[in-house]
């Protein structure tokens, strides 16, 4: 059956594109991705990878020096023994969540993340910052949501907490757009953003990208932004634990949209 579908996917073909193989990547590692914001470059940076029970990253001092503006430091799932990073494509359901503990004495920002095609290091983003504690998942593919503004919920510096996504390609069209659902555990409570829709997207951008969810060539992981935001120098942490992937099956709807590009390259 399986056999049979990669067949009538793959008929029409042309240059570059080819049937997905309608299956979510089976995540076995991660990636770290050091200083791709290096303003502080003399800093030390101590990191630990221990997928999937744990990865830190611990950056001081930064900040103090009018005009630098922060180092920032990520991790990628990979689902190739950790040679990579894993790529997502925009029909790839799953649930990825972790326990995050964001601390130091300045400004700290971070949280799990899903990236874009365009910004597979940087944007989009479950963040937590300090010393403010505001809670929001924003940039790239995500549909904003506040925590914070929704359910008068802030961070406390050092204070390990849960996040959750929840990706479900659904139809991936207008009448039945992606949805996600984000979830945030503290010591107060269980707190859900419940489905959220994802938007059209460009349409000059499909191909190769696709419409109306994540997008192909997308990265899963989590990042940590230590920033110069009080002017003097200063250490960033955090950590991300027990972390659960859990890969959801494509739905075989998905047929009619599967010319795409062979997106799942090693990157």
């Amino acid at each position: 059956m399986q056999s049979f579908l990669r067949t009538a996917c793959a008929v029409g073909l042309t240059g570059a594109f080819a049937a997905s193989a309608l299956a979510t990547p089976a995540i076995d590692s991660a990636v770290l991705h050091n200083r791709i914001f290096n303003d502080y470059s003399s800093s030390t940076l101590t990191t630990t990878n221990l997928y999937p029970a744990l990865i830190e990253f611990n950056d001081t001092p930064v900040g103090g020096t009018p005009g630098l503006w922060a180092n920032r430091h990520n991790f990628r799932l990979s689902d190739n023994g950790g040679i990579g990073d894993a790529v997502f494509l925009n029909n790839d359901g799953f649930v990825f969540e972790a326990d995050v503990t964001i601390s130091g004495d300045g400004g700290v920002e971070g949280g799990l993340q899903i990236s874009p095609w365009w910004s597979q290091q940087v944007d989009g983003i479950f963040n937590m910052r300090i010393p403010d504690g505001e809670i929001a998942v924003f940039g790239g593919r995500l549909p904003f949501y506040s925590f914070t503004a929704n359910h008068g919920v802030t961070y406390a510096a050092g204070t390990t907490v849960h996040q959750k996504f929840e990706y479900n390609p659904n139809g991936l069209s207008s009448s039945d757009p992606a949805t996600i659902v984000y979830t945030y555990t503290d010591s107060s409570g269980t707190y859900s953003s419940g489905p959220l829709a994802f938007n059209e997207g460009n349409p000059a951008e499909d191909p190769p990208y696709g419409l109306w969810g994540m997008l192909n060539d997308a990265r899963v992981g989590g990042g940590v932004q230590i920033m110069n935001s009080t002017g003097n120098a200063h250490t960033g942490n955090a950590r991300f634990e027990n972390m659960v992937f859990i890969p959801e099956p494509s739905s075989l709807a998905l047929l009619g949209l599967a010319l795409i590009p062979a997106f799942r390259r090693r990157g």
